[in-house]
């Protein structure tokens, strides 16, 4: 059964907008048009958008999710590990952005500390100070 983009949009909860922008990333392709030239899509394209919308609530940014598609399509020249060791690359970089943000962290606690926090005019204040002084 083929169907309109509005019926995928309605099907994947997603909206026309999003699915036209999946398209132009090259994430999903209707498989043809109608004699009226509407998009025309498959029950593969509903599953195809859910892998997409899975795999960006664990964090894939859609080049990675354009990616793990190219795996899944050829995933008979692909092992287990070849899925494994991309996402353990993911695993890698999350932790180190979450290394990055402690120390952003830790960094705006000690401006935070640093200020009096009072109605002293901001020409006096520790953070703008600090933060000028940074940058040379």
């Amino acid at each position: 059964m083929m169907l309109k983009i509005g019926e995928l949009a309605s099907k994947t909860d997603v909206s026309h907008h999003t699915l036209r922008f999946y398209e132009r990333q090259g994430l999903i392709a209707p498989a043809g048009r109608s004699d009226s030239g509407y998009r025309l899509y498959s029950d593969l394209d509903v599953d195809r958008v859910g892998f997409i919308l899975s795999a960006k609530k664990v964090g894939f940014t859609l080049l990675e999710i354009q990616q793990l598609l190219e795996l899944e399509i050829t995933k008979d020249d692909n092992s287990c590990g070849d899925v494994k060791c991309f996402v353990d690359k993911k695993i890698s970089a999350v932790n180190q952005r979450m290394l990055e943000m402690k120390r952003i962290k830790k960094s705006l606690q000690a401006l935070s500390k640093a200020c009096c926090g009072g109605s002293v005019p901001a020409t006096q204040c520790t953070i703008l100070e600090a933060l000028s002084e940074q940058k040379n």
